[in-house]
């Protein structure tokens, strides 16, 4: 790849000045990667030249492009920012900055031991490495959206080259594209990249379906050609006997939105609407709307596939009209019907802008996608680690969309998922704070209600108050984006730190004996979760920086994984056949769980010996281990792969009602846990007792499933008890 490539790409609006400034970028581009090959074997400098025609084809400003030639040089090569600021300018070293991984790693997590702990650690290191890369480039971007494009050209020319690396790096960075890339280019309204990244993400994470689909489009391929060019003529001779001058082209079919709509509406791949697409290019609004009425007065539309993007534009400024409608052989349709400008807006988004001719007026809705960057970044400004920041992108920004209203009309863009809490923190962070209750459409709901797009929603709030600790839980689903979550850490780092600890030992023992952990090791489980002191993790549980729920599902993922020898044992092991329980330590030797106290996975175990019947598995509190005289019998043991479903007691304390038991088992069912026993019994002062084994798959389940069972009307405790 030559530099001709380049300056044959440029726009025409390019001047012999940007010329001359792209050939100097490229020439120090060059020399600064001289000698470096990537994976493929071709020089390094043939990446830099693709990234910058890939930008110059989106008609970006010269600037840019210089930017995309020199993105690598301060993180591959000896280049500093101070080098690239004193040759091309403050402009120039700004762009290339945004784009460039830090060189110093964040802190990494506590990794476990053992013989892949190096492996785990590089691989931590790298995770981490990408999310702060994530995070920098998506607060530059906020600043200057320029920045998001050199990213993303930089992102389509490595999966374009993807095939030259290991099979697990190529899925790992395919998911990171659909993941984040992808829908950044969506939400940005670059369709022209947004569709091959998809299609590249999909081909290398998903390899068997993406040949199955592309197998099958090819086998039709000419077929499927013809009949479009027929279907155009037909429509060309449609409009111009109403005067509407129009350019009508067969829309290209992308395999991964066929994908994805198989995969949605659950049919194959013959069911999907838009196999056979054409776009319609009108000179104005009007002319879409008569052209879509010309159309469906021909041929019938199919019920439920009508959209009217242009009235009600999708939240990345998307506008078009979509139908289908059933053509005269029978089978269906897909229409789009769109201006000029919004092919325009459609296809190239936020880079539209540089694509207009000098002297336009101002673009209102490059603007517009510049404010909503900006309200974006201004609040993700407070969230400092990384990884929970790119776990926020993908939630909060490029989920799905609902749009609800407030009293007044309003429009209240989130997340799909969201509850009348991250309504009332969208509105303003006191209101947030200051919830007790909401009415949608005139009628009160719960705090865990999932709104729906045309909702109308008023909060109710008290006159003074802070937000509930419980409202970080996740097992309850009160808050549903991050956005909401980090202005409630935020409001309780605030508080004391003395009451934050306070706080939080109250919540962690609180959780332990709901857990029914008589003596939890707090020490030795805050060092398990990276802390030095248990008053460290007391104070993350109480400033929110730590949910219980992922402080319980990280200790018995850890448990599980680490690997314990046996104990010495003075008296010999007597071999029994049939199938094992899969506990570390004790592989070959049949095991059986005590009945006095039942462990689950997550639980401290110890094994006992016994004569003739294997080893019997108990919690380490367990009474009749802590009185056991015959110590040497005992042998350390920790759990393997939990291959089914553990018994687990649990009593439910509640003043009763109707509907209590219905409410009680559904919470139970929607946690995926069968009840093998239920005995419930009702005193005279109308409190109930329910008494039920669960089966559970480990602790962490068993923890959510207690948080959501006490957060009902009426239930005063949910706990775990000792058999008997």
């Amino acid at each position: 790849m030559e530099i001709a490539n380049l300056l044959e790409a440029l726009p025409e609006r390019y001047t012999p000045a940007d010329q001359e400034l792209l050939q100097r970028a490229y020439r120090f581009a060059a020399k600064a990667h001289k000698g470096q090959m990537r994976v493929s074997g071709e020089p390094y400098i043939n990446h830099c030249l693709a990234v910058a025609i890939i930008l110059a084809e989106l008609h970006v400003p010269p600037v840019v492009v210089a930017a995309g030639l020199l993105h690598d040089t301060v993180e591959d090569t000896s280049v500093t920012m101070q080098d690239l600021r004193k040759e091309f300018g403050d402009e120039v070293a700004k762009l290339v900055d945004g784009v460039t991984k830090l060189s110093h790693l964040p802190r990494v997590s506590r990794m476990g031991g053992g013989k892949n702990g190096a492996d785990e650690v590089d691989r931590s290191r790298g995770a981490d490495l990408a999310s702060e890369t994530l995070r920098k480039t998506f607060l530059a971007m906020g600043e200057d959206v320029r920045v998001v494009m050199i990213k993303l050209a930089d992102r389509v020319h490595n999966m374009r080259t993807l095939g030259y690396l290991p099979e697990e790096k190529r899925r790992r960075i395919a998911r990171q594209t659909l993941d984040i890339f992808a829908p950044l280019a969506n939400r940005l309204g670059i369709w022209q990249l947004k569709w091959e990244l998809e299609d590249l993400a999909f081909r290398h994470s998903d390899p068997e379906t993406y040949k199955q689909i592309a197998a099958s489009l090819a086998d039709r391929r000419s077929e499927r050609e013809k009949q479009l060019e027929n279907i155009v003529t037909k429509l060309e001779d449609l409009l111009a006997q109403e005067d509407i001058k129009a350019e009508i082209t067969g829309r290209p079919k992308h395999l991964y939105s066929i994908y994805t709509k198989m995969r949605r509406k659950g049919v194959g791949i013959e069911n999907v609407m838009d196999l056979r697409a054409v776009r319609i290019i009108v000179p104005d609004v009007p002319s879409c709307y008569q052209t879509l009425g010309l159309i469906h007065t021909h041929w019938r539309p199919v019920p439920g596939e009508f959209d009217d993007y242009i009235a009600a534009p999708k939240d990345n400024f998307y506008q078009s009209l979509h139908t289908a409608v059933i053509y005269d052989d029978g089978r269906p349709l897909e229409v789009q019907i769109r201006t000029h400008e919004m092919h325009e807006q459609a296809e190239y988004g936020i880079a539209a802008h540089w694509r207009y001719k000098e002297g336009r007026p101002q673009d209102q809705e490059y603007e517009r996608r510049v404010v909503w960057l900006r309200q974006i970044m201004d609040w993700m400004q407070d969230v400092d680690d990384a990884g929970q920041f790119v776990d926020t992108m993908k939630t909060d920004v490029f989920s799905d969309r609902v749009y609800a209203f407030t009293p007044r009309g309003d429009i209240i863009d989130l997340p799909t998922g969201a509850t009348p809490l991250d309504f009332a923190y969208h509105v303003h962070t006191d209101v947030g704070h200051r919830c007790r209750g909401a009415k949608v459409n005139g009628k009160l709901v719960s705090l865990d209600y999932q709104l729906k797009t045309g909702d109308q929603v008023e909060i109710l709030t008290t006159k003074r108050g802070g937000p509930s600790r419980d409202w970080l839980n996740t097992s309850l689903r009160l808050l549903n984006t991050e956005r909401a979550r980090s202005k409630v850490r935020h409001w309780f780092k605030r508080q004391d730190q003395e009451q934050n600890i306070a706080n939080g030992r109250a919540h962690f023992e609180r959780e332990m004996r709901r857990l029914g952990m008589v003596e939890p090791d707090a020490e030795g489980m805050a060092k398990e979760a990276g802390f030095k002191h248990a008053v460290d993790l007391y104070e993350a549980l109480g400033t929110g920086d730590l949910s219980m729920g992922r402080l319980i599902n990280r200790l018995n993922l850890e448990r599980e994984e680490k690997v314990v020898d046996i104990v010495e044992v003075h008296s010999p092991i007597p071999q029994v056949g049939g199938d094992a329980i899969s506990v570390v330590g004790l592989k070959g030797l049949l095991t059986q769980f005590g009945k006095c106290c039942k462990p689950v996975p997550g639980d401290e175990i110890v094994g006992y010996i016994t004569r003739g019947r294997g080893a019997t598995i108990h919690r380490r509190d367990c009474p009749n281990m802590l009185r056991i005289r015959d110590r040497e019998r005992l042998v350390q043991v920790s759990w393997g792969e939990p291959k089914s479903t553990y018994p687990v007691a649990v009593r439910i304390l509640a003043y009763d009602r109707d509907g209590l038991m219905r409410d009680v088992s559904t919470v139970i069912a929607e946690e995926g846990i069968s009840m093998s026993q239920v005995k419930v019994e009702v005193s005279k002062r109308n409190e109930a007792t329910f008494d039920l084994i669960l089966n559970v798959d480990n602790i962490g389940q068993l923890s959510r499933v207690l948080a959501r069972v006490e957060n009902l009307p009426n239930i005063l405790e949910a706990r775990r008890v000792r058999p008997g």
